[in-house]
């Protein structure tokens, strides 16, 4: 039995193979290492900004109140991405972008845009106002989609659907709320200071009240739009170039769109924030929410879908495929593991059903012709992850398939000729993509 899965070999040169070393520009280490440079130097600077513009006691009591809403944001993200779990480094890579790197670009360029705009027209108030309503969104989530874009470009294993833009794109104004949060309160808390203002009819308490109890999502919500594009354009075939650039350029702008009728709401007069928020946002927020929810459920019926093929190749047992398209026995495998094999086996369990979803995914695209050119290598990478932790993870998969409620079942595409011998498992398996089909 091989022990790793095949890879692709360098093209032979004119005297034999030739290896080529990449430049040291190119070596992860540089990459990794250039990237958490960039993001510290962005938070010290935009540490330094805010406290200036703030105060010390500003900043404290701003960074206090801010930090109420992240954990709750960030569960519910992390919830939606339970199915199959992106990497904890893109995660904390997308929030870190969108606390340091977006805000420092949100405020240097909205202020500088601003006073540009007062000194040209004389006109500061009419300045302010077309740079909350214009300015800031084209700005705000232009840098916000910039995580998204480079998540997209540059781990595209992880980012394969709707699901992951929506995580990653709110995530990532998650950090971007958070840091303005501060600057907000941390003024309103400098004015109370100055007023003498305090109770509830102080700026911080109804700062604290809009931006945190009222509207703790809209951020996330305009962002998750530019992520809606990059999903859907996740999605799309290879060919499909002109959908493929487009698709995210149209979140985009339906993001700024949003954000900049969220900012003007307060000019619709006396009611208009509430107008807005009652006929707008709420609707719209509780529109994605579904969509959200119908996309996670989906993504757990394509699992019931397309692992049975591997079920009749050996790679898996019969219940896996019922048991890993139900978050309610994924949860039950893991507790049956940790539970008679200790914390070891729950988390191999956790990375069974992570690679198993991935491989039912790998295979929807393969089979609706949406596979990349890497599909056999990387089908081959995951079964190769999957025979190597069968041993803990079938037998709690197994007893999860019997206590845990079974889903609806499920029509099961046939599966196709297997066209490549197998390594290290029973039979070949059922791949539904052929590079070299005609």
């Amino acid at each position: 039995m091989a022990t790793s899965p095949c890879f692709p070999t360098y093209p032979p040169g004119p005297h034999g193979p030739v290896l080529r070393h990449p430049h040291w520009w190119q070596r992860p280490w540089v990459r990794y290492g250039a990237l958490i440079t960039l993001l510290a130097m962005s938070g010290l600077v935009i540490l330094a900004l805010v406290r200036r513009q703030t105060g010390t006691e500003g900043f404290l009591v701003g960074l206090g109140l801010a930090v109420l809403p992240v954990p709750w944001l960030l569960a519910a993200f992390r919830w939606l991405d339970r199915v199959e779990p992106g990497p904890w480094r893109n995660l904390v890579f997308a929030f870190a972008w969108g606390a340091c790197a977006a805000a420092l670009i949100a405020i240097v360029a909205n202020s500088f845009a601003t006073k540009w705009i007062a000194t040209a027209t004389a006109d500061p108030a009419g300045a302010d106002t077309l740079g909350a309503t214009v300015i800031a969104p084209i700005v705000e989530e232009s840098a916000k989609a910039a995580a998204v874009l480079l998540v997209f470009l540059f781990r595209r294993r992880d980012f394969t659907g709707i699901v992951d833009g929506v995580v990653i794109a709110g995530i990532t104004a998650t950090g971007f709320a958070f840091t303005e949060n501060i600057l907000y309160l941390g003024t309103a808390f400098g004015a109370d200071q100055v007023s003498g203002g305090s109770g509830i009819a102080s700026v911080t308490a109804a700062t604290f009240f809009v931006r945190i109890v009222m509207s703790p999502f809209a951020h996330p919500l305009f962002t998750t739009l530019t992520g809606l594009g990059f999903g859907v354009s996740a999605l799309s075939a290879e060919r499909q170039r002109a959908r493929r650039v487009l698709l995210p350029l149209g979140g985009l702008l339906l993001a700024m769109s949003m954000h900049a009728f969220w900012n003007g709401s307060s000019t619709f007069g006396e009611f208009g924030f509430f107008a807005v928020y009652g006929g707008f946002m709420v609707p719209v927020f509780a529109l994605l929410t579904w969509l959200a929810i119908f996309t996670r459920q989906r993504e757990l019926r394509t699992v019931r879908e397309e692992l049975p093929a591997y079920v009749l190749a050996g790679w898996l047992g019969p219940a896996e495929p019922f048991a890993l398209g139900s978050m309610r026995a994924r949860r039950t495998a893991r507790d049956y593991a940790r539970h008679h094999g200790g914390r070891p086996a729950a988390q191999a369990v956790a990375r069974y059903e992570a690679y198993a979803t991935s491989l039912a995914f790998l295979r929807h695209r393969g089979r609706r012709g949406k596979a990349g050119a890497d599909f056999v290598v990387r089908e081959r990478e995951l079964l190769d992850e999957l025979w190597k932790r069968r041993e803990a993870a079938r037998p709690a998969l197994e007893y999860a398939a019997r206590v845990a409620p079974q889903p609806r079942p499920v029509h099961t595409p046939p599966a196709p000729t297997p066209y490549w011998p197998a390594y290290g498992g029973p039979v070949a398996p059922y791949s539904a993509y052929n590079p070299y089909r005609t």
